[in-house]
């Protein structure tokens, strides 16, 4: 669907990417559609599959979770089934991504504490070799896609 996405669509997508709790009728108005095509528009997106999900952007610390960290892991395996159902089963595991190179899959992990996160590291290195680093500071958060230029 991408080479279908006009002006109006990208325009609704940075809005929903920036608050996807926007009223449909301010989202109308900001992008200078009437309330029903606008939501036709975000209909089509989501039935699309453009438009996978909405969810809240949580502030880890204030939840507990002190430490944040990314995981690089070493593969060597075939069969990833066992990995796959780790990462279903750790709620600490926030994010992983499968990526080419010298690493098969990249973690974002929210810990606890550094020994919640060491216990983590302690079962993910099962799979494989590991390498750690402790995330000081978000300098740019997810901030959604923008057309392409």
């Amino acid at each position: 669907m991408a080479e279908t996405l006009d002006a109006t669509d990208w325009a609704i997508l940075t809005e929903l990417q920036t608050d996807g709790r926007l009223p449909l009728t301010e989202l109308s108005r900001r992008v200078s559609l009437s309330a029903s095509a606008t939501t036709e528009r975000v209909r089509r997106l989501e039935q699309a599959g453009v438009i996978t999900g909405y969810r809240a952007v949580v502030d880890l610390g204030a939840t507990g979770y002190a430490v944040l960290a990314v995981i690089r892991l070493k593969y060597p395996g075939s069969q990833h089934g066992p990995l796959h159902r780790l990462l279903a089963e750790r709620v600490e595991i926030v994010e992983c991504l499968r990526t080419t190179g010298e690493d098969c899959y990249t973690l974002k992990v929210a810990a606890l504490s550094m020994g919640h996160l060491e216990r983590v590291v302690d079962e993910l290195a099962a799979f494989g070799s590991t390498t750690t680093n402790i995330v000081y500071s978000e300098t740019l958060s997810y901030r959604g896609v923008q057309a392409p230029s």
